[in-house]
C-alpha cells in the first residue's frame, strides 16, 4: 500500500493532502483534515471491528473453550476416582461421531458417497486420523512425565506451527498486526502460568521433565498439522466429509490403540453411575467439540480458533475455584482480558487466503 493509498485508506481525501486546495486555506485546510481522518478513524473502528460477525466468533469460541473445560472437569473427577483411560475416552469420542457422521455420510448418493472417498482419498484420512488420535493420546501421556506449568507453555507451540504451515500450504498471508496479536495472546498465557505459580499449583510428575515437554511438543506439532488439514477439508469439501471420515479412521486407530494399551486398565474400572455420568460428560463435551470446531473454523481460520482456545485452561481453573477449592488470583482476569483483546486484534484485520475451489461443488450437508 502506497502513500496515496494510506491517507484514502484511512478516510483522508486525497485532494486534501495533494496540494489541490487554495494555497490561502492550507494551514486551515491541513487542521480540517487532521481532525476529519482522526473521527473517520474512531468512527472506522467502532463500527468496523465490533461487527457482528467477530462477537459472534468471540461468542463461539468461548464456547469451544467451555467444551474443554469440560472435559478437562470430567477429567479431573475420573482421576480422583482412580480412572486413567484417555484413549478409551477418545474412543467414545470417535465411536460417537462414527454412529452419526460415517452413518450419515454412507447414505449420500453421488461423486460424493464414502465408497468414491475412500476410493480416492483413503490415505489422507487415515494418516489425518492417526494424527488427531496421537496428538490427543501424547498431550495426556505428558502428564505422567512433567508438570501442569510446562504444558500450559509449551502446549502454546501449536499457535506458530499453525500459522508456518498455514502459510505455506493454506497460502494465508498474515500482517503485522496479528503477530502482535499472538504475541499478546501469549502473554495472557504468561499471567495465567505466573498464577498458578504464586498459588502453588505448579502440578504433575517431574519423573523424566525432558521426555514430558518433548511429547508436549509432538502434540502440538500433531495438533497444528491436524488443524490444518481440518481447515483445508472444511472451506474445500465438506464438514460432512470430515467429520464422518473421523469417525471412520479415528475409530479404527483408537480402537487398536486401546487393545494393546489399555484394555486392563478398562477391565480394572470400578463401574458406577458417577464413573458412567463422567464417561458420559466427557464424551458429550469432545463430541460437540468435534461437531462445531469445523464451524468456526470455516468462519475464521484454525489459527484463530487455537488463539480462542487459550482461555479454556482458565475456564477450568474458574471452575476448579468451586469445584476443587482452588484460591482465586486476580491475575487469572488479567489473562482472560488480554487473551480476549489479542483475539479481537487478530480478528479485527482480516488475513489473505485464495479463495477456495471446491472439489466437489458441494456446499456443507450440515450434518
Amino acid at each position: 500500500m502506497n502513500a496515496e493509498e494510506s491517507l484514502t485508506y484511512a478516510g483522508i481525501p486525497q485532494k486534501e493532502m495533494d496540494g489541490s486546495e487554495p494555497a490561502e486555506s492550507s494551514d486551515c485546510g491541513h487542521g480540517r483534515s487532521c481532525w476529519t481522518a482522526c473521527a473517520r478513524l474512531r468512527s472506522y473502528k467502532l463500527k468496523g471491528v465490533f461487527t457482528w460477525r467477530l462477537l459472534k466468533t468471540i461468542a463461539m469460541g468461548q464456547a469451544l473453550s467451555m467444551l474443554i473445560c469440560g472435559t478437562a472437569v470430567s477429567c479431573q473427577y475420573l482421576a480422583e476416582a482412580g480412572v486413567e483411560t484417555p484413549m478409551f475416552q477418545s474412543f467414545l469420542n470417535y465411536v460417537l461421531l462414527l454412529l452419526t457422521y460415517t452413518a450419515s455420510l454412507s447414505l449420500r448418493k453421488g461423486d460424493g458417497n464414502i465408497l468414491q472417498i475412500l476410493k480416492t482419498k483413503w490415505w489422507r484420512y487415515l494418516l489425518m486420523g492417526l494424527t488427531d488420535v496421537e496428538a490427543n493420546y501424547t498431550v495426556v501421556k505428558a502428564y505422567q512425565f512433567t508438570t501442569l506449568t510446562s504444558i500450559q507453555l509449551l502446549d502454546c507451540f501449536v499457535i506458530p506451527v499453525l500459522m508456518v504451515l498455514s502459510w505455506f500450504f493454506l497460502k494465508t498471508r498474515y500482517r503485522l498486526v496479528h503477530f502482535v496479536a499472538v504475541a499478546v495472546c501469549l502473554l495472557g498465557v504468561g499471567a495465567m502460568v505466573g498464577a498458578d505459580l504464586l498459588a502453588g499449583r505448579d502440578q504433575g510428575s517431574t519423573s523424566d521433565v525432558l521426555l514430558g515437554d518433548g511429547l508436549v511438543l509432538v502434540s502440538a506439532a500433531l495438533y497444528a498439522v491436524s488443524n490444518v488439514c481440518q481447515e483445508y477439508t472444511v472451506k474445500n469439501l465438506s464438514r460432512g466429509e470430515f467429520l464422518g471420515m473421523m469417525g471412520l479412521f479415528g475409530t479404527l486407530i483408537s480402537g487398536i490403540q486401546l487393545a494393546i494399551l489399555e484394555t486392563s486398565a478398562v477391565a480394572a474400572i470400578k463401574w458406577n453411575w458417577k464413573i458412567i455420568v463422567l464417561f458420559a460428560a466427557y464424551a458429550f463435551c469432545m463430541y460437540v467439540l468435534y461437531s462445531f470446531m469445523p464451524l468456526v473454523i470455516k468462519m475464521t481460520s484454525a489459527t484463530a480458533v487455537n488463539l480462542s482456545l487459550l482461555t479454556a485452561d482458565l475456564f477450568s481453573l474458574f471452575c476448579g475455584i468451586f469445584l476443587f477449592y482452588f484460591v482465586f488470583s486476580g491475575l487469572y482476569i488479567v489473562s482472560f482480558v488480554v487473551i480476549t483483546v489479542g483475539f479481537v486484534m487478530f480478528n479485527a484485520v482480516p488475513t489473505y487466503t485464495p479463495v477456495p475451489e471446491s472439489d466437489s461443488g458441494e456446499e456443507d450437508d450440515g450434518v
